[in-house]
This record gives structure tokens, C-alpha cells and sequence, in this order.
């Protein structure tokens, strides 16, 4: 059976294992579900403060004309951010997790990486509409809205890529772990998130070519170009990005196959 097959067989597992992560994460918890606005807002409300506040970050001006509020600048972006690493840290964490479990029963590995991903998916869908409530309200909103769930798509393809092919190396190498914890924090900078991309090409219009070389930054703009600019994407990334994404879960998953084999034994 080919891996979509075997995955779809065991969908009843994945749906399981997804109500598991949804209930346990904020189990004994007097906030429950509202947690999963007070943690990305107490980010948002840090970063505005320390980069739109002290060191004064302007963003440009929104597709309406006249917005330029930096913590919804901010925002467009920044979920992004949480998606694409919920998912690759999720992937990690869930596989490593399950190993009392697989050498218990069979079931193929990457459910619990798929169940993560779906459950950091629902987080993500909150916080961008959420976005999407507070841009409409001030005006900004446009067509380019039918983007937004091709944008999804790829994200979730090349983030559950990424994330499948360092939890199987994971598994066998624990280094893995940490060394992409601190990748993880240098992406994130060199993603402009908290910065937009022409305070770079001010400066150096060479380091501005190589960023926009990063497939997240590329994620990132689809969502300012959706939510902030109206604006559509190039075309090289209209074309581009989804080919990227879909050849990113491809090679992930082909990697996570052949290694996951005698997975069962290492973890």
C-alpha cells in the first residue's frame, strides 16, 4: 500500500490521536481553550512593544490607504511563523512520543505527526481569523482572500515535509533536536516577521535576494499580500511556491519511509 493509502486506512487513528493532543493540551487548565489566544497575543504584544515601540519599526501602509498599525503588520506574518514551527516541533515531539505505543501495535509512524499537524492547523485557522475579522473591519479586504487556503495548503505540505524527515532523523540521531531549536530562532530572524523586507533592501539588496530565497519568507508574504497589501503575489511565486511545497513533503516523506523502517526499535 502506498503511504496516502495506508494513511487514509488508519484515518479513525489519526482522529483519535487528534482529540487526544486537542484535550490533553490544555487539560486542568481554568482557561482551557482560551490559552490558545492568551499565548499568541502575549507574543504579538512583545514583539510590538519591543520592535514597533522601543526600536520603532515602521510598517508600510495597508491596501486601504491609511492603516499602518504595527502589531496587525506584525500579525500577518507572525502566524505564519507559528504555523510552519508548531508543525516541525509537533512532528518531533509526537513521533518520539509514540514509541511505547508502536512497539505495542502496528499503526504507520507518521499519524502522529499528521494528527500534530492537524491539531497546529485548528490553532492557526483561529488566529487568522482572527486577522481576517479586525482587517475587514478596518477595510482591507480584498479578492486576493481566494489565495488563502492555497496558502494553507502550503504550508501545511512543506511544513509536515520538513517536519516528517527531522523527527525520523530525530529518532536516531537526539542531537537532531536541539540543533534545529536553534535553527529554528535563526530562521525566525532571518524571516522578515518582525521587520519588513525593504529595511533590508535598503541596506543590501544582495542579503534581500538570499532572504527571499527562504520559502518561509515567502509563506510570510502571501499572508501581507492576502491580509495587509491586496495585493497578488508575483507570478514566480505564485508558480513557485506551491511546487516547492509539494516537493518538499514528497522528498520528506520518501526520506521518513526509508528511514522509519526499524523505527519501532531505536525509539
Amino acid at each position: 500500500m502506498s503511504s496516502a493509502s495506508q494513511l487514509w486506512a488508519y484515518r479513525s487513528l489519526i482522529y483519535n490521536l487528534t482529540q487526544r493532543e486537542l484535550k490533553s493540551r490544555y487539560k486542568k487548565s481554568i482557561l482551557g481553550w482560551l490559552w490558545s489566544l492568551i499565548n499568541p497575543a502575549s507574543v504579538l504584544a512583545i514583539y510590538s512593544f519591543v520592535f514597533g515601540v522601543v526600536f520603532s519599526t515602521e510598517p508600510p501602509v495597508a491596501g486601504n490607504g491609511h492603516t499602518k498599525f504595527y502589531a496587525l503588520y506584525l500579525f500577518a506574518g507572525l502566524w505564519v511563523w507559528n504555523y510552519f514551527n508548531g508543525t516541525v516541533m509537533g512532528a518531533i515531539n509526537s513521533l518520539q512520543a509514540s514509541g511505547p505505543l508502536l512497539n505495542k501495535v502496528y499503526f504507520p509512524p507518521a499519524c502522529p505527526a499528521v494528527a500534530n499537524t492537524i491539531t497546529v492547523l485548528l490553532q492557526a485557522m483561529i488566529e487568522s481569523a482572527i486577522l481576517l475579522v479586525v482587517m475587514a473591519s478596518l477595510g482591507c479586504v480584498g479578492w486576493q482572500l481566494v489565495l488563502f487556503p492555497v496558502l494553507i495548503l502550503c504550508i501545511t505540505l512543506f511544513s509536515l515535509g520538513v517536519g516528517l524527515a527531522l523527527s525520523v532523523y530525530n529518532v536516531f540521531y537526539r542531537d537532531v533536536n536541539y540543533l534545529v531549536s536553534i535553527g529554528m530562532n535563526v530562521l525566525f530572524y532571518a524571516t522578515p516577521i518582525i521587520y519588513p523586507l525593504s529595511l533590508v533592501e535598503a541596506k543590501s539588496s544582495t542579503a534581500a535576494k538570499i532572504i527571499q530565497l527562504n520559502p518561509i519568507a515567502q509563506f510570510v508574504q502571501w499572508s501581507r499580500d492576502i491580509f495587509w497589501n491586496l495585493s497578488w503575489p508575483n507570478t514566480w511565486s505564485l508558480v513557485g511556491v506551491p511546487v516547492i511545497s509539494v516537493l518538499a513533503f514528497l522528498i520528506g516523506l520518501a526520506i521518513f519511509n526509508r528511514k522509519s523502517r526499524d523505527i519501532a526499535q531505536e525509539l
